[in-house]
């Protein structure tokens, strides 16, 4: 065979090679409520297993009634200024049912982080909610508790990150360019941070809910429209800047792509890897060109960097297809789904077209070229404001979508979306059955410190249980809002010592992370994961 023809069919080959790698299809989906009465704009998981839902208080009135006969009378209400309707509910995972909640102000593109004490700290919106802190605390009958005038600024599109001294910091938003701490700092509690101005793209801005992860070294990586920075919070300062992603297209609102940080692995080692996944989002250009009626083609690439080198570079890589308002969930797995949103248009009101139905699942350990793979697809498409969440099974709860303004379900494109689906990636199957791990003891673990070693005992059936073939995980619940997970991340523990017990029964010891700089103390899912399947997760609580 001469070398031009074997170059051909090399080329060949490797192209079908990667079609099989990204075509096979996995996943299904169920529908777990027709209608919640509200369109889930914002999303957390609670340490109770219930989740909280909200979307914006100026919407009008929703399809779910308050309890009780309350309403909100608010006068600086856009919409109406006596609601006696329902803009946030709870969700209990587990009982497949819904209640409602009150809230009072506006919390329309508002942000959030779970405390350590595992109370919902949520900060901002719009209108009289620009300046609130609410919290809410995971019990059976709790609801919305507001502090007026909480926040030091205005805070609209902005995005949360808890810190390892337990505060969380709060960057951004529309209009300022800075950072503020909840607990307010005993100082000036609004810090002027200029990379935020230098970011925004004048009519545009292309930085709101900038992308914000808390680095292994205690710094901030900070990403917002094209570029990042490794950020000193304490002191106020650039430690480092990122290179800008190769083709300088915006990734976030109202271009809205997604990030995460990558599973944090080898924990035990003196120098820890940290990686940043950015995924989708709309071309320069798109945003503006979505108001004219023209959508164009959402962005296909990922960037991924090594936060951690000495040098970093963006590698860039193509999805089997474009997404922009898509969101990115950490699998308990170690692997990326990348769920919802459009192929083309602009985050905003009507400004997205082509709904993507089908979820890809990325493998982040692959080799290049093959970490994509496609997954079964929805019926119902996520678009503007959809949301999704992981739970305690392995779940991914999906709902949301709302690309107009006000409750319409009728001479729209795109009609308000109340349902709520969980998506159960392909590791849920019952052919997994003998391989999936049930964890015994501990039930919860309420009080777990920093590097000590723990014992856990599981049943896995099927037997044939290695040391290389078992592995911890302890995943952060975030709060998910227009395609980005704040505060989520994924620690891989690995295992120290497997011993069998007989009866399918084995013991699991493992470290916790050696400090807040890797995981902030709070509450955590601990699953166990054998050959790539995993168990439920347990509540943990890690201080």
């Amino acid at each position: 065979m001469s070398a031009p023809i074997t170059f051909i069919f090399s080329v060949l080959l490797l192209q079908l090679l990667s079609a099989s790698l990204t075509s096979a299809a996995g996943g299904s989906w169920q529908l777990l409520q027709k209608s919640i009465g509200i369109s889930a704009m914002h999303m957390q998981l609670l340490r109770n297993d219930r989740v909280v839902m909200f979307d914006r208080t100026d919407f009008g009135p929703s399809n779910l009634s308050l309890s009780k006969g309350k309403c909100r009378n608010d006068p600086t209400d856009t919409a109406l200024q006596v609601d006696c309707t329902a803009h946030s509910v709870e969700y209990n995972v587990f009982a497949n049912k819904f209640r409602a909640l009150t809230v009072q102000t506006d919390t329309w593109c508002s942000s959030g982080s779970i405390a350590p004490d595992g109370n919902l700290v949520q900060t901002g919106g719009f209108n009289d909610g620009e300046r609130r802190i609410r919290v809410f605390s995971p019990c059976r009958t709790c609801d919305w508790n507001e502090i007026p005038n909480g926040l030091t600024a205005r805070r609209w599109y902005a995005a949360n990150h808890l810190l390892p001294d337990g505060r969380q910091i709060i960057v951004g938003g529309r209009g300022q360019f800075s950072y503020e701490f909840v607990p307010k700092n005993l100082v000036a509690n609004k810090i002027n941070l200029p990379f935020l101005s230098e970011t925004n793209d004048k009519g545009i801005e292309n930085n709101l809910y900038p992308f914000v992860f808390l680095n292994v070294d205690g710094n901030l990586f900070i990403f917002a429209n094209n570029r990042a920075i490794l950020f000193d919070y304490i002191n106020n300062q650039v430690v480092r800047t990122y290179p800008t992603i190769p083709g300088g297209d915006p990734r976030n609102y109202p271009s809205t792509g997604s990030a995460v940080l990558l599973p944090l692995k080898n924990l035990k080692a003196a120098a820890i890897q940290a990686e940043v996944l950015v995924c989708g989002g709309a071309p320069k250009g798109a945003y503006l060109s979505s108001l004219k009626g023209v959508f164009m083609k959402a962005l296909d690439t990922c960037a991924r960097i090594t936060i951690t080198d000495p040098n970093p570079q963006w590698v860039m890589e193509t999805m089997p297809m474009a997404r922009v308002m898509g969101d990115m969930i950490l699998l308990p797995d170690g692997n990326v789904l990348l769920i919802n949103g459009a192929g083309s248009g602009s985050a905003g009101w009507e400004q997205g077209r082509e709904p993507v139905l089908t979820p890809v699942l990325y493998r982040p350990d692959n080799d290049i070229g093959s970490r994509f793979e496609t997954q079964n697809p929805t019926t119902i498409p996520r678009m503007y404001h959809s949301t999704a969440a992981l739970v305690r099974d392995g779940r991914v709860l999906v709902s949301g979508s709302n690309p107009h303004a006000f409750y319409n379900f009728t001479g729209v494109l795109f009609p308000t979306e109340l349902s709520l689906e969980a998506f159960s990636p392909a590791y849920m199957d019952a052919k997994f059955d003998n391989l999936r791990p049930t964890i015994i003891a501990p039930k919860s673990m309420s009080g777990i410190r920093y590097r000590k070693k723990y014992t856990i005992q599981v049943m896995i059936p099927g037997g044939n249980v290695t040391e290389n073939s078992i592995s911890v995980t302890m995943f952060a619940p975030a709060f998910n809002t227009h395609s980005f997970s704040m505060n989520q991340r994924l620690l891989v523990l690995g295992n120290d010592k497997v011993t069998a017990l007989g009866n399918s029964t084995y013991t699991v010891e493992a470290t916790t992370p050696r400090s807040g700089n890797l995981a902030p103390s709070g509450f955590y899912l601990l699953f166990v994961v054998h050959q790539d399947i995993p168990s439920q997760a347990i509540w943990v609580r890690l201080w």
